[in-house]
């Protein structure tokens, strides 16, 4: 591998702006060397950190209030779609390098350019994210990154106050899942709930939801069930890519629901079912 250094790029840069000669800085490290993983459990026991990639997904995660770290942006960028972000990040320090030299210093492409590192925050718990919110989607078990990200994109456009994750599922704060949700990870409210059927079913219950499990069984009503669909305050369950929803999870519920369907198919992909049931679902 090039022997790359870090160094104050030149006058026509800012002095925060740093060009990549030395792929083995520690600086890089975050983006070079450390897992997903190792970023989250960074601080500990204090919050840890997470990668945004791409201008977009960036400015959400700014807009949400989290703190950056650091920047890594392809050159071409640092004059285009990365301009406005560097300069809301004036105080922190900016790498920059040509598209293969990033590409080989990630393993992946940047999408549109750029990634940062941010500081993660503490969650909420399930009462405070339920607080003021009607319309709540809970994911058991969802463990494919593109499937959450893909499903908090549909919960932010349609109608969903919040979002519950259960142990198992992968973290919305991921790079990938929070790309694919084109940073809408940092808009819909979400937390993890460690305890998990119960008693956060019960928990959910008292404060008044409904809760409504996706599933096909002999009990299961149309999704467009009109008691289903005058419900007050509705928690729509979606279980994991294989195997759906826990046969406990179900019977725990108020209700079992299930998507019409045509030609014999009798299931979608999480991420789309998410996405129909959350249209009908969260009509206001």
């Amino acid at each position: 591998m090039p022997d790359y250094k870090i160094s104050a790029a030149t006058s026509i840069y800012p002095s925060h702006i740093h060009e990549i000669t030395d792929f083995s800085a520690p600086e890089l490290d975050f983006y070079a060397r450390l897992t997903e993983n190792q970023l989250l459990h960074y601080y500990e026991p204090s919050h840890g950190l997470f990668i945004a990639e791409s201008p977009k997904v960036i400015e959400r995660a700014l807009n949400a209030g989290y703190e950056p770290v650091s920047l890594l942006v392809e050159q071409k960028h640092i004059t285009g779609e990365a301009n406005d972000i560097i300069a809301r990040c004036a105080d922190i320090p900016v790498y920059t390098a040509p598209f293969d030299v990033l590409t080989q210093l990630t393993g992946f492409q940047l999408t549109r350019g750029a990634l940062c590192v941010m500081r993660r925050r503490a969650l909420p718990s399930v009462a405070e994210l339920c607080a003021n919110s009607r319309r709540i989607a809970i994911l058991e078990q969802v463990m494919n990154p593109t499937n959450i990200g893909a499903i908090f994109r549909s919960a932010a456009a349609l109608n969903m106050d919040a979002i519950i994750l259960t142990p198992g599922c992968s973290d919305p704060l991921y790079r990938r899942a929070s790309r694919v949700s084109m940073g809408t990870v940092f808009q819909i409210p979400w937390t993890f709930a460690d305890n998990w059927p119960q008693p956060v079913i019960s928990e959910l219950q008292n404060l008044g939801f409904k809760t409504a499990a996706m599933a096909l069984s002999d009990n299961s009503v149309s999704i467009d069930d009109p008691q289903l669909m005058a419900e007050e305050k509705l928690a729509i369950i979606l279980g994991t890519e294989g195997d759906g929803l826990a046969q406990s999870t179900i019977a725990d519920c108020d209700y079992t629901v299930k998507i019409p369907m045509t030609h014999g198919v009798d299931s979608l992909n999480v991420a789309a079912a998410s996405a129909v049931a959350f249209w009908q679902l969260g009509k206001r």
